[in-house]
């Protein structure tokens, strides 16, 4: 039979006791497993036998509430023998005999998962509205058999174990929803919610009690909480984070960002190679002023000259840029083309040597004829 959600099964023996009609009720142990309730497939009735374990609670269930528990483990025979339990368990009215229900609950503590079917909308000062999502596992249990009968089975009228853990999870979102309003309201944003996960739980733990007690439901654990945001949210949380560890502004983290990809993507042909290479380098100075001023500093200082660097002409066959006053090129030892000298004579007044065909001497200003 197919009971509780899940695979859940009884184990019944015909005429155990010599009793026409009577059955041994026991949960087996092969569909127990993840099943937090288990509601026998038929109502009991007189000489009947109830099996209950170290790990299990029998409720018998009759008129919207819970007339009896057995909760010490052994084998129960209802009959006369056990007359306190068995009046309140059945009465005769009009000679038709009333019977209970008969519901299994576990004792072990059992592992959930829950998640948001529906966003939360976090009001953001910076982003407005932002629709958030949660997902997390917890561990919880039976805390009290009569509130969780009750409320389950007479309230919400659940016959299977699926139902009752469909149940919790929507409460433990609703009570993750009203810790994350009541950290809103403290002026939490969104993007100190990865930095606040662990408070979070540590708060639902805290009012898991009170919010809990009432479907008899104990809460021992939270774990693995995660909080999903819409992507240009996790975006800009994700750059907020990266901002800190290294250091620097919105400005600089842009700059060194845009410089990344340019080295990254350089485009085609020889030209482009050099761009890419010196955007590369430029990205590399940058970033590296950006997470070690003192380096910066020290890359800002003047460098000490070398010998032949000054700037002069491309070789005409290699290309190889040649310092000033070398005749040869060091790379393929082509003759340097030097220019042919300027002409020159001197300054009708004051003799200096200037090039010809200039009007006025640059020297005393006097016209030239």
């Amino acid at each position: 039979m197919l009971f509780g959600g899940k695979k859940d099964s009884a184990s019944t023996a015909t005429n155990k006791n010599g009793l026409l009609g009577s059955m041994t009720i026991a949960w087996d142990d092969q569909f127990k497993t993840g099943n937090i309730m288990w509601k026998v497939p038929r109502n009991i009735q007189f000489n009947d036998n109830i099996v209950v374990r170290e790990d299990e609670i029998a409720a018998f269930f009759r008129d919207g509430k819970v007339l009896a528990y057995l909760d010490q483990p052994g084998r129960f025979a209802l009959t006369s023998l056990n007359a306190p339990l068995v009046g309140k368990l059945f009465r005769e009215v009009a000679g038709v005999r009333q019977q209970a229900e008969v519901y299994y609950i576990q004792k072990r503590i059992l592992d959930g998962k829950y998640g948001s079917k529906e966003p939360y909308p976090f009001r953001d000062t910076t982003f407005g509205v932002v629709n958030l999502r949660v997902f997390g596992e917890y561990r919880y249990r039976v805390s009290n058999a009569e509130n969780f009968i009750n409320q389950f089975v007479g309230t919400f009228n659940l016959e299977k174990s699926t139902d009752v853990e469909d149940r919790l999870k929507d409460q433990m979102v609703i009570l993750l929803y009203d810790v994350i309003g009541k950290l809103k309201d403290n002026g939490m944003s969104v993007l100190d919610l990865p930095s606040t996960l662990t408070t979070i739980e540590q708060m639902v733990l805290a009012e898991s009690k009170e919010h809990f007690d009432q479907f008899g439901i104990g809460i021992d654990k939270l774990s693995g909480l995660y909080v999903s945001m819409p992507e240009e949210v996790q975006k800009a949380v994700d750059e907020r984070s990266s901002m800190q560890v290294l250091g620097v502004n919105y400005m600089q983290y842009q700059a060194g960002k845009a410089l990344v990809d340019a080295a990254k993507n350089p485009s085609s042909g020889t030209a482009s190679v050099g761009v890419g290479i010196g955007a590369g380098m430029g990205m590399g100075y940058m970033m590296t002023g950006m997470m070690n001023p003192q380096m910066a500093a020290a890359a800002q200082q003047p460098q000490a000259a070398v010998p032949g660097s000054m700037p002069g002409s491309p070789c005409s066959k290699c290309g190889t840029m040649i310092p000033q006053g070398y005749k040869f090129c060091p790379n393929c030892g082509a003759p340097v083309n030097l220019p042919p000298p300027v002409q020159q004579h001197a300054c009708v007044k004051c003799n200096a040597q200037i090039p010809s065909g200039t009007r006025f001497c640059p020297s005393c200003g006097a016209p030239q004829q």
